[in-house]
């Protein structure tokens, strides 16, 4: 006796975009491991960072410091410590050094971020969700990252019409990328957001 199956209906046309909405946006962001903080190796330690400093067998030497907008933390005994700009284990061994010089023979110092200093760039046109977003820890986010991070493109938008307003030196750049071009692979390095950038996704003339 024969069956009848039923072929499925095809999706209505606003689940079709929503559905190719997600899309779009797992494509901008392959992994999003880049959200979770991770403290990288190659961290350079900012102003305003917020620091947990331990002396092994040294408690009273414990402290919390935060790293001035000149670069200096400030440690017990030892005073100010130009770290600005180093590693975690650049600054160790700056660190090290002082307390070497008179004060601890061999000092095991421990070194952590507790809060990062804030990071901010802005995207602003056609995205979901235009404003303010963090770059966390030592993280590196792409143009395509940040726009996955506004919620991605907004109907209208032109993924080969965007800019970058950066500060260089004191003075502003304009940079125009081509975000479809990106996403498609076919530019061969991947543009990275700086803090301070001003992002614009513009408008489809059709």
């Amino acid at each position: 006796m024969l069956r009848r199956v039923d072929c499925p209906r095809p999706l209505p046309c606003h689940l079709r975009r929503l559905l190719a909405s997600w899309v779009m946006l797992f494509c901008f962001i392959p992994q999003a491991s880049f959200l979770l903080g991770q403290t990288s190796n190659e961290y350079k330690l900012a102003p305003n960072d917020l620091l947990d400093f331990r002396v092994f067998q040294e408690p009273e030497l414990d402290a919390v410091v935060r790293v001035s907008g000149d670069g200096q933390a400030i440690f017990p005994l030892v005073g100010g410590v130009a770290i600005g700009g180093a590693t975690i284990s650049e600054a160790i061994e700056l660190i090290k050094d002082r307390y070497r010089d008179g004060f601890l023979k061999n000092p095991q110092v421990t070194l952590t971020v507790r809060t990062y200093a804030k990071k901010l760039f802005t995207i602003l046109g056609q995205v979901q969700q235009p404003g303010s977003y963090d770059i966390q820890g030592g993280n590196e986010i792409t143009l395509l990252q940040a726009i996955g991070m506004a919620g991605g493109y907004t109907k209208i938008a032109d993924p080969a019409n965007v800019t970058v307003k950066r500060l260089d030196s004191g003075a502003e750049r304009v940079i125009k990328c081509n975000a479809k071009r990106m996403a498609r692979g076919e530019e061969k390095t991947s543009f990275v957001i700086k803090p301070g950038d001003v992002i614009s996704v513009g408008e489809s003339l059709f």
